[in-house]
């Protein structure tokens, strides 16, 4: 689902990176509950786990792969809006260290993956779960189809975007000049990936994580859960996050990435623009997509391994753990520009940020 340069037009980079501004305003604006407490190593956990489920692929009947993204994870246990903020720094991270998405793209794929996903499979959770005790049974399942809805919902919008170029920008013969795909294509393909594959990995993902939660560290859920009846049972269920404990979760997890190297392949609308001629059997590849593909060049670790292409195990390792330390340390930027900044408001008046995290 990760866009990449070339497949949307500028106009419509441009529109959907426009439409994510506001998201984003609105987002840092509610993150006033999570700076001014001790969760902000939860919303950097919360990115670093995001990037890191990504790279887990998955191979597709049809030959290429998917991935969960795990934003419907972090907006039921810190909020939507902090699940905006929190996915879409690894997705910038994720573009321009490793050039997984398009820079152009950026905006498309956070308004896919940080805001649609999040939001709607948010939505379907609370729907869901409503009037169930915080450990629940139900409001675990409730988290897993809460993901698979949203994901799929994503994965709807990507192939919406992707399908409509051809008909929006083309040629004077009707040549598509940047995704050659149409609707008719774009959502089989998308829903087949994501209604099989990735939707079961999302439930997994969100369902496995809630229930853990439920059973080891009730207090995690009330980030975003306060007015949710608890019994004294479940209030002693107080296993403190620590940093050793989310280290060594990381540190399997990171361990275990090369996995996604197993999947052979790649998502569809992720191909090169060499790859689409012999692929799709193109007579040639769309002149707006060869030339916008190669934007960015400038990857640290471009498809998360080194550019001579050797020792591909090893360097998915090295990505996990430069992405995961690069977007702990942008978040932690992030953080302190915005207490910075609220503080230089506060001396000069008050003001109304008052919001929560909670939607």
């Amino acid at each position: 689902m990760h866009i990449p340069d070339g497949y949307l037009s500028p106009a419509t980079c441009g529109a959907l990176g426009a439409a994510m501004v506001p998201f984003w305003y609105r987002a840092t604006r509610r993150l006033k509950r999570i700076v001014t407490s001790r969760y902000v190593p939860v919303l950097a956990i919360g990115a670093a786990f995001s990037f890191l489920v990504m790279m887990f692929n998955i191979p597709v009947p049809d030959g290429t792969t998917a991935h969960a993204v795990g934003a419907v994870m972090i907006a039921i246990v810190l909020g939507p809006w902090a699940a905006v903020v929190a996915v879409s720094i690894a997705l910038v991270i994720q573009a321009l260290f490793f050039g997984d998405g398009g820079v152009l793209a950026i905006g498309a794929n956070c308004f896919n993956m940080a805001v649609v996903m999040p939001f709607v499979g948010y939505w379907v959770y609370r729907a869901l779960s409503r009037g169930t005790a915080l450990t629940a049974t139900r409001r675990a399942v409730a988290a897993g189809i809460g993901g698979y809805v949203g994901i799929n919902v994503a994965a709807l919008t990507a192939a919406v975007e992707f399908g409509l170029q051809p008909t929006l920008f083309h040629t004077a013969n009707g040549t598509p000049l940047y995704a050659p795909f149409h609707l008719s294509q774009t959502i089989p393909a998308m829903a087949l990936a994501h209604l099989t594959v990735a939707g079961i990995a999302e439930f997994v993902v969100s369902f496995g994580v809630v229930a853990y939660l439920q059973r080891a560290n009730v207090p995690l859920l009330r980030i975003n859960h306060p007015d949710v009846p608890v019994t004294e049972t479940e209030l002693e269920r107080r296993r403190p996050l620590t940093w050793r404990h989310a280290l060594v979760l990381f540190g399997i997890l990171v361990a275990l990435t090369p996995l996604g190297l197993l999947a052979p392949g790649t998502a569809f609308g992720e191909d090169a623009p060499a790859d689409l001629v012999s692929k799709y059997h193109l007579s040639a590849v769309p002149q707006g997509l060869q030339r916008f593909s190669s934007f960015w060049s400038h990857a640290l670790l471009g498809g998360y391994g080194f550019n001579s292409g050797e020792h591909p195990v090893v360097g998915y390792i090295v990505s996990a753990v430069v992405g995961c330390a690069v977007i702990t340390l942008v978040l932690i930027g992030v953080v302190v520009l915005y207490r910075a900044v609220s503080g230089r408001l506060r001396s000069g008046g008050p003001t109304d940020d008052t919001e929560e995290v909670t939607a």
